[in-house]
């Protein structure tokens, strides 16, 4: 049985939480969570880098010299790959790196990774995230009654005044539920989880 603290924005426990063992207590899996990163990784790719062939490539109409008797060897064109100035060969045109992983190793991914967040003491739950109004200094307010710094926080929908007055700290990042990914999950120190998304977690991945 996992439990764990319940904290309000003043960093003061109000309740514990019994969590799912199929999500936040399986056995980590680094492989499954390294194929998923590298997965994200070449889909965020835009692959938009490109060269020049020797067709592509101006100049080079006609060639150099004459085929023979002149002791050199022949050539049909200043723009073959061999020369100054000429073009690429087998360099890298625009194309997609995307491609698919299965959906269990995903989910496998992101348990590992919440599991390990548990087992390192980095998850922190709130009973809720709510501010009147959109200012940066009660977000960092809230962040060091929690004792975060370098923190996700993960609510279970969209909320204006809490996203807007994080956006601008530094090693602190938002999401929701179902636009998280795996970089993030490993990129930042803590885990900030709502007591709503906790259920929305478990209510997706158990």
């Amino acid at each position: 049985m996992l439990k764990v603290d319940v904290l309000n924005m003043d960093g003061k426990k109000v309740e514990d939480i019994e969590l799912n063992e199929n999500v936040f207590g399986v056995e980590v899996n680094e492989v499954a969570v390294h194929t998923a990163l590298v997965n994200y990784q070449a889909n965020q790719r835009q692959g938009t880098q490109s060269t020049k062939t020797r067709s592509e490539v101006s100049g080079g109409g006609r060639k150099p010299w004459k085929q023979k008797e002149t002791g050199r060897a022949r050539q049909g064109s200043t723009r073959a790959p061999q020369w100054i100035k000429g073009g690429i060969a087998l360099g890298p045109k625009p194309r997609s790196y995307r491609y698919t992983i299965p959906r269990k190793v995903k989910q496998l991914a992101f348990k590992s990774v919440l599991t390990s967040k548990v087992q390192e003491g980095k998850l922190v739950v709130v009973d809720k995230l709510e501010l009147n109004e959109i200012k940066t200094k009660e977000m960092v307010n809230v962040l060091n009654n929690l004792k975060v710094n370098n923190a996700l926080v993960m609510l279970n929908e969209k909320n204006l005044n809490v996203q807007a007055s994080a956006r601008n700290i530094e090693g602190v990042k938002t999401t929701l539920v179902n636009t998280m990914n795996i970089f993030d999950l490993l990129k930042y120190d803590s885990l900030v989880v709502t007591k709503d998304a906790i259920k929305k977690l478990e209510e997706v991945y158990a």
